[in-house]
């Protein structure tokens, strides 16, 4: 029998909702972590519950692994995190979330122009190309070209 504080795999997995697989994919991605019992079975600390959920919620909010990764990280190793500290941490990422609310917001204003042309390239389109400011690149399909890649001759040889 664990002792009060150890959660099996299991017993976190149901707590969660999640899979004990994602238990340990979180695990590799260095977002929980877990101790060996002389068995060598799996036991996770009560506080991860708070840290899945934690997850959980930020990835809800469509946060990075990155991010909460590096979040996590600030929490204390000494003691169990605190609601201060909690707070801390969703603080940090309140400018990103309201960057995306103000593009979402313009996404869905400016959606009706344009309904129902079904070319999204046309010069007055105000989601893809406002002001045509991508005709100063030349013809073509400009969104579609990997940043990465070169571009190719306007005029390839017959």
């Amino acid at each position: 029998m664990p002792p009060p504080h150890d959660l099996t795999p299991g017993t976190v997995a149901a707590r969660c909702g999640v899979s004990v697989s994602a238990l340990h994919f979180y695990e590799r991605e260095g977002l929980i972590e877990s101790h060996r019992t002389a068995g060598n079975q799996r036991r996770y600390h009560r506080d991860v519950l708070r840290r899945i959920a934690f997850i959980r919620v930020s990835q809800g909010l469509g946060i990075s692994l990155a991010q909460i990764r590096t979040a996590l990280g600030t929490l204390p190793d000494d003691r169990v995190p605190t609601k201060a500290d909690w707070s801390r941490l969703s603080r940090g990422w309140r400018a990103d979330l309201d960057a995306r609310i103000d593009q979402l917001q313009r996404l869905r204003d400016d959606l009706d122009g344009c309904i129902g042309c079904g070319c999204l390239s046309l010069r007055s389109c105000t989601l893809y190309n406002p002001g045509d400011s991508l005709g100063a690149d030349g013809p073509g399909a400009r969104r579609l070209r990997r940043a990465d890649a070169p571009a190719e001759p306007l005029n390839r040889p017959g």
